[in-house]
């Protein structure tokens, strides 16, 4: 077969093949990333244009994970929709089923026991450092670096089992419920989740001083996938990705929900805006959340009472819309709701973080070389059930 070429636009598309007329030279190669690719963390599609070893242009192909989560939460109940909201953003569980429960709670206007409000908080946070250490060890792994992931997985264990003894699961909790908490935590876990805590803290320099500076690291990081904060804010972007680029946007500041406003949240920024700053961000923010942990916990001691409220068999939130948007580990997580007055929503549409940030590729990727294309990819710090919600 040899090889032809279709114009498209400014582009041309050259299918290669063997024979005499397949040596076309300076042609851009149209490529494909995945679907199914080491580095995409999960079936996501990169449509590149190249010109040698540099991208041209790059277009991120969605969709082939959609489950259907928004028509699936119209025809379950309040209480069975927590179980499908654990599952677009896998690693941030915990904050996705606190989303939908704040939602009906606020049309419903309903008050939460305090002791639950916090501790939500509490869990939250352990949820984000969970979240944060996947990526601290998965991203260096990606660009060739091994050792980081053993040292984040050693940490990641030590708050699953904290998490796991509260709430029975390790992946998917399961533990909100509309009007606050499946159930009383067990005798001692805050005490257990505290030492916890200060293992992490203490152990996590480790992780800290092997990645952070590392001059291969840096070499491959520093400088490269530079998104600007005025890009950052076209694509929507949020969380880690959005505040590398500094945007200093922080809903737990900015926008508190539960008693976040009791609190004093430390925001980390950056201005790199590259794969670096984003890396460094993550990074900062673990400390950050066992201190908010921490204060929480402590909070949770001092409060007696229950940690739900009792609810009918069938909940029913009345005739209305709200809108409920959480500060997720991975940017701004919101569930709009709109209820007819029936035990299931009419209508609940899902914006997750992952799904605005992966836009930024399109921008992001086009001028880099393909070697660089994988360490801006990893920095984006998506799971791809989150985009494909």
């Amino acid at each position: 077969m040899t090889g032809m070429t279709t114009d498209t636009g400014d582009l041309r598309e050259l299918t290669v093949g063997t024979g005499a007329g397949g040596e076309q030279l300076g042609t851009d190669m149209v490529l494909n990333i995945g679907p199914q690719h080491p580095s995409t963390h999960g079936v996501l599609r990169l449509k590149l244009v190249l010109d040698g070893e540099r991208v041209v242009a790059a277009e991120p192909i969605v969709g082939y994970m959609h489950r259907g989560a928004e028509k699936l939460f119209e025809v379950r109940d309040y209480r069975q929709i927590i179980v499908l909201a654990n599952r677009h953003d896998w690693l941030s569980a915990f904050s996705n089923e606190l989303g939908v429960v704040l939602a009906v709670e606020r049309l419903m206007g309903m008050e939460v026991p305090e002791r639950a409000t916090w501790l939500r908080m509490a869990l939250a946070e352990l949820n984000r450092v969970l979240n944060h250490l996947m990526f601290l060890g998965s991203y260096p792994l990606e660009i060739g670096a091994i050792t980081p992931v053993f040292y984040a997985f050693r940490e990641r264990e030590t708050i699953q089992a904290v998490m796991e003894e509260v709430s029975g699961g390790r992946i998917h909790y399961m533990f909100n419920r509309v009007g606050g908490l499946k159930e009383e935590v067990p005798a001692g876990w805050t005490g257990r989740a505290r030492a916890a805590i200060g293992e992490v803290r203490r152990r996590l320099p480790d992780l800290d001083n092997l990645i952070r500076r590392n001059e291969i690291f840096l070499a491959r990081t520093v400088g490269v996938g530079v998104l600007s904060a005025a890009d950052a804010a076209a694509f929507g972007a949020s969380g880690p990705v959005a505040r590398a680029s500094g945007l200093d946007l922080d809903l737990r500041r900015d926008e508190p929900y539960l008693a976040y406003d009791q609190l004093d949240v430390p925001v980390v920024t950056k201005t790199a805006g590259d794969c670096h700053a984003r890396f460094e961000v993550l990074l900062d923010q673990v400390y950050v959340s066992l201190d908010l942990a921490e204060q929480c916990l402590e909070r949770v001691d001092r409060l007696t009472g229950p940690v739900n409220t009792r609810l009918p068999k069938v909940v029913k939130a009345p005739e209305g819309h709200t809108y409920a948007w959480t500060e997720n580990p991975l940017g701004i997580n919101g569930y709009y709701l709109v209820s007819r007055g029936e035990k299931t929503p009419w209508r609940l549409k899902l914006r997750t973080a992952s799904y605005a940030n992966v836009q930024a590729l399109a921008t992001l990727l086009p001028g880099c070389l393909v070697p660089d294309l994988i360490a801006i990819l990893g920095s984006m710090f998506f799971v791809v059930g989150d985009i494909d919600k």
